[in-house]
């Protein structure tokens, strides 16, 4: 198999960024799914182009493929989880957050990455659906004009809970923007176990063609909540020969967020187990 296997920055945010780059190399990982965060290249803090360019030439002397990642919790609110969004009522807060996915991209061109990954939103109380949808397309248009500009493709991600939820709901963005081509899909394998109808091998095989990064952990039906592999109910060898089928090129990326405190021991112990499960890297 041509799997290219990363470990995601957050779920190593117990350690410096070069101590973590540095750790994925030795592990043997291609590449790492690098989360824009205060302890890990702050987009917000000053002299961002020369601390992504020292980023970049880290990865470089490694060896390390990378994506970009924009699912930090407090990055642009200190007191709201992941807020604002894409869809907030807010005209100024959505726009914070397509500022900081346009600054995503720019990092992400300039560290040569295949992917900013994105999402929705959680819909705010009281927002009727079309509204919603219409504030994702005007919100995520300056996103997908940066990207094309940059040539970097983004990736947004189905979040169970959210408005854009599920493959579905990426079909139908993709369906009011009039299919652009910047815009890709994330697929986390473990929502596929978590909600879609189809099992995870299914889902796979059906987004290939629109696949630009995949993030893969271990997850149980109809419970959100990412677990090491072999804690949940995936049955990993045809998730996996389904992915090596479709010619995916970019990272898949292990994304334990919650278990930080562990992550060096993480990282190891979940590359054995894909490698164990038939795709090595």
């Amino acid at each position: 198999m041509t799997i290219r296997y990363g470990y995601g920055t957050n779920g190593l945010t117990d350690l410096r960024l070069d101590d973590a780059l540095g750790l994925l190399a030795d592990l043997g990982y291609d590449g790492v799914g690098l989360t824009l965060d205060h302890m890990h290249l702050d987009p917000l803090a000053p002299e961002l182009a020369a601390r992504t360019a020292k980023v970049a030439a880290r990865l470089t002397e490694l060896g390390l493929g990378v994506t970009v990642e924009t699912g930090a919790r407090y990055v642009l609110d200190p007191r709201r989880k992941h807020g604002p969004t894409l869809l907030d009522a807010d005209p100024g807060a959505r726009a914070a957050r397509t500022g900081l996915l346009v600054t995503a991209v720019q990092v992400a061109a300039d560290l040569g990455a295949h992917a900013v990954h994105c999402f929705s939103g959680i819909t705010p109380e009281g927002t009727d659906p079309d509204t919603a949808w219409k504030r994702l397309e005007e919100s995520i248009t300056p996103v997908l004009d940066a990207a094309r500009a940059a040539g970097v493709p983004v990736a947004i991600e189905p979040e169970p809970g959210h408005l854009l939820a599920d493959i579905a709901g990426f079909h139908h963005l993709r369906t009011l923007l009039g299919d652009p081509e910047p815009l890709g899909l994330t697929l986390d394998i473990g929502h596929c176990q978590c909600l879609e109808p189809a099992p995870p091998a299914d889902c796979v095989r059906d987004a290939g063609p629109w696949l630009r990064h995949v993030q893969i952990e271990d997850m149980r039906r109809g419970v959100h909540e990412h677990l090491p592999f072999g804690d949940g109910e995936i049955n990993f060898p045809p998730v996996l020969a389904a992915l090596d089928a479709t010619g995916y090129q970019g990272l898949t990326v292990v994304e334990l967020p919650r278990h930080s405190h562990a992550g060096p021991e993480m990282a190891r112990t979940s590359l054995d187990f894909l490698r164990s499960k038939g795709a090595p890297a």
